[in-house]
């Protein structure tokens, strides 16, 4: 399904240079799009993107911020013309965000608005899918999953300044895209914690996990009974296709908002994800790879889950792998990274595990993979 709409289409990915994007900027390219990147910086010194060299799979990348250069950004969307516009440029951190507010919200709220502005601006339809995070809503460490129409907000910055991208995206759309006042359409694209091989973001739990292990240390951590909805990083950015997918022939769904997230199967607590990848990793007793390490620096939710049923219903989307395939296909890349770090079998690694991604969905039927 996918195939047949990406083939041949120009894309535009912001933060293509990200831990998310350089999965979709790869996705894309194997799809047959002509995909042309947006980015400030690597979000770490080690990074997916510069290590599997991905820049040459693009058409085009300029290196801009997009919170402080809106007419860099209008001037690169025109040249381009996309026909598809996946916004994950952002300031992806809550660390960050309480060392350096103004730039979180610079860029999670100035930068999403340069963006929606800049579609505007075109003469023709342009598809846009604008993530956010989880952490939009307001976390009352419900023991529910969130839904679309909860209240935003959060304690942190981080969360403050997605939910105010969300009013962002909401005031857009009806001030400019809805009933068709300007060409393009858009939507909004909620997911929560996702791991997978090529992350190395700071103070992320499984980049410090296999950073520490391929050191022969034990791995710190602070929360070991914080509850998240782990997923594999292909599992939303399937969810992004598939929302651009309706999103292209189905104009209703303009202004849409969607959770993708988990079974709740998947919502495991740190310590027994630590437990599963460290016995992946090829530790005989699981207790040896951790310890403890309480802290307050900063707030961190406790409890937070997406209630996705309305991306089932709407868009026939559902999760795709277990928590134990979501464990493999992290640790497996890691390792393989580690013992041989060439950029080819590393590319190679990294589309085999999007092929088997895809063969798994096909096999349950999936719509998307058909």
């Amino acid at each position: 399904m996918f195939n047949d709409l990406f083939k041949g289409k120009k894309v535009i990915i912001t933060g293509n240079s990200g831990f998310k994007g350089s999965w979709l900027s790869l996705w894309l390219n194997k799809l047959g799009a002509s995909v042309h990147g947006i980015s400030y910086m690597s979000p770490s010194d080690l990074n997916m993107f510069e290590s599997l060299n991905l820049e040459n799979k693009l058409q085009s990348f300029s290196k801009i911020d997009i919170a402080n250069n809106p007419s860099e950004v209008n001037e690169i969307v025109t040249k381009i013309q996309p026909d598809f516009l996946f916004h994950l440029a952002a300031q992806p951190l809550v660390s960050v965000s309480y060392q350096d507010p103004l730039f979180t919200i610079r860029t999670n709220v100035l930068g999403t608005a340069n963006i929606l502005n800049s579609v505007k601006n075109q003469p023709y339809k342009v598809v846009s899918v604008i993530i956010t995070s989880d952490k939009c809503y307001d976390n009352l460490e419900l023991k529910r999953g969130y839904e679309e129409n909860d209240i935003l907000g959060g304690k942190d910055i981080y969360s403050g300044s997605k939910g105010a991208a969300e009013l962002i995206i909401k005031s857009f759309f009806h001030s400019f895209f809805k009933d068709h006042k300007f060409n393009s359409v858009i939507a909004s694209a909620r997911a929560g914690n996702v791991i997978g091989g090529g992350d190395w973001g700071k103070d992320r739990i499984v980049p410090d996990a296999v950073t520490s292990w391929n050191k022969d240390e034990k791995l710190h951590i602070r929360n070991p009974l914080s509850t998240r909805p782990w997923q594999h990083v292909l599992e939303p950015l399937s969810g992004y296709l598939a929302l651009a997918y309706k999103l292209y022939s189905d104009d209703n769904l303009n202004g849409e908002s969607f959770n993708f997230g988990p079974n709740d199967t998947s919502n495991k607590t740190v310590e027994e994800l630590i437990k599963d990848l460290s016995e992946r990793w090829g530790f005989d007793n699981q207790n040896d790879s951790f310890t403890v390490k309480h802290t307050e620096d900063f707030h961190e939710a406790g409890l937070l889950q997406l209630d996705c049923r309305k991306a089932n219903e709407m868009l026939e989307w559902f999760p795709n792998l277990s928590f134990n395939e979501m464990i493999n296909f992290s640790c497996d890349w890691y390792k393989e990274f580690y013992s041989n770090d060439e950029i080819e079998t590393m590319l190679l690694r990294t589309e085999n595990q999007i092929e088997d991604y895809v063969k798994i969905a096909r096999n349950k039927n999936y719509l998307w993979a058909n």
